[in-house]
């Protein structure tokens, strides 16, 4: 292990000793389904189980427990718009330590209350998390307040690495392990833990392909501009100064994904492994997902980073999973506007086995006749098969059926 290093895997282990008990060893379990579905051995390490449902939690506290009695007497300030603030805030409150997190004006406003009611004090500044950036640094200037960085600190990439001390005793046969990567702490921390204990293994970063800043990084670019993600827990502009040498040194390879792939990632969790994920959680499962050739055949574990995603958001990720999976169409069905119709055409849907969840009649926009309408169905069904099933026995019935609607 090159000295010129931040963190060794003796300063992971210690870390691990020291958040013994007051972090929550996640379990590392089989995926019989996913394996099945993506040609490899899939091992998910299921860091959304944390307490603040991320393993922001193991670097936070890592971090917490390195500052002296001065330090903690004078309290800690955060930057961060989701997990790191949830970690430091709920530590911080565990052991004493007044807290200070620094959001953009933007924040969610459940991410907000989530800080507050773990005991922070929340300040709201700037546009994005650069501005917040600039006043955490003020307030621990004015205030004598330590300032707790979300990756690039030896603490906290010490703290990330215990995940891999857990992973690899758990699945000690994995032979790739995929990591999201923003900053870089988490892939440093394990890759530098797991070097030491498994070298067989190679560790594979992931990011967004609209933020690829560990990929930027390793060129010697500078910052990316990146965009609007579901992965916003890995969408930094810039990777860590101290992160990158390890992830040049020690990780194989990084991938990206698209919005694409993260989507179906999170569907995949929620209804194979019934568990929530956040986009930045499941873009280790979207890589293997997009990227099939590189892991057919690999024993690969797959760390599920977290599950805070907006509820709102996960619900819109769901109903889009049923669109593009098939079961749940838009179907636009030709009638003779007189009583009788609806029923007449609910019963075609009730012999296929299909559910109608939404109707509505459009006699305006159409270039149908006055005595016409189109019924506008939103049908649920079994799958893309059982859907051209539903449209057969439409046309079979006399009615001119298409996907979409008339507009």
């Amino acid at each position: 292990m090159p000295e010129a290093f931040a963190v060794t895997a003796d300063d992971v282990r210690a870390a691990a000793a020291a958040i013994d008990g007051q972090v929550v060893r996640t379990p590392t379990l089989r995926s019989s389904t996913l394996s099945a579905l993506s040609g490899a051995e899939v091992w998910l390490k299921f860091e959304n189980l944390q307490f603040t449902s991320s393993f922001k939690d193991r670097g936070a506290l890592t971090k917490l427990l390195s500052l002296t009695a001065d330090e903690r007497a004078r309290g800690v300030v955060a930057m961060s718009a989701g997990n790191h603030a949830q970690g430091v805030a709920y530590h911080a409150s565990r052991l004493g330590i007044p807290s200070t997190i620094v959001m953009p004006r933007f924040t969610p406003n459940v991410k907000v209350r989530g800080a507050e009611v773990l005991g922070a004090r929340v300040v709201l500044f700037g546009r994005d998390i650069g501005e917040s950036r600039l006043e955490a640094d003020r307030l621990a200037a004015e205030e004598g307040l330590v300032f707790v960085p979300p990756y690039d600190d030896p603490a906290i990439i010490a703290g990330q690495g215990t995940c891999a001390l857990e992973l690899l005793a758990d699945a000690p046969e994995l032979e790739d392990v995929v990591v999201p990567v923003g900053g870089g702490g988490l892939l440093a921390g394990m890759a530098i833990a797991g070097h030491d204990l498994a070298p067989h293994v190679q560790w594979i970063g992931v990011e967004s392909d609209l933020y690829p800043s560990m990929q930027h990084a390793l060129r010697g670019d500078g910052p990316v501009a990146g965009g609007s993600t579901l992965a916003e827990g890995i969408a930094v502009p810039r990777a860590g100064e101290l992160t990158t040498p390890i992830v040049r040194a020690l990780v194989r390879e990084i991938l990206t994904v698209d919005e694409d792939h993260i989507e179906q990632a999170i569907n995949l969790l929620l209804d194979i492994e019934k568990t929530v994920a956040e986009g930045a959680g499941a873009a280790g499962l979207a890589a293997v997902l997009a990227h099939p050739g590189r892991f057919a055949g690999h024993r690969v574990g797959i760390v599920v980073t977290g599950g805070n995603i907006d509820p709102r958001i996960l619900a819109q990720v769901i109903m889009r999973g049923l669109v593009r999976s098939g079961r749940l169409t838009r179907l636009t069905v030709d009638i003779t506007d007189v009583p009788g119709a609806l029923a007449a055409v609910a019963s075609v849907c009730a012999e296929v086995g299909a559910n109608i969840l939404e109707v509505a009649h459009q006699r305006l926009f159409s270039d149908l006749t006055a005595r016409s309408a189109a019924l506008e169905l939103a049908v649920e069904t079994r799958d893309a098969e059982h859907t051209d099933r539903l449209v057969e026995a439409f046309e079979a019935a006399g009615y001119r059926c298409t996907r979409g609607v008339h507009g």
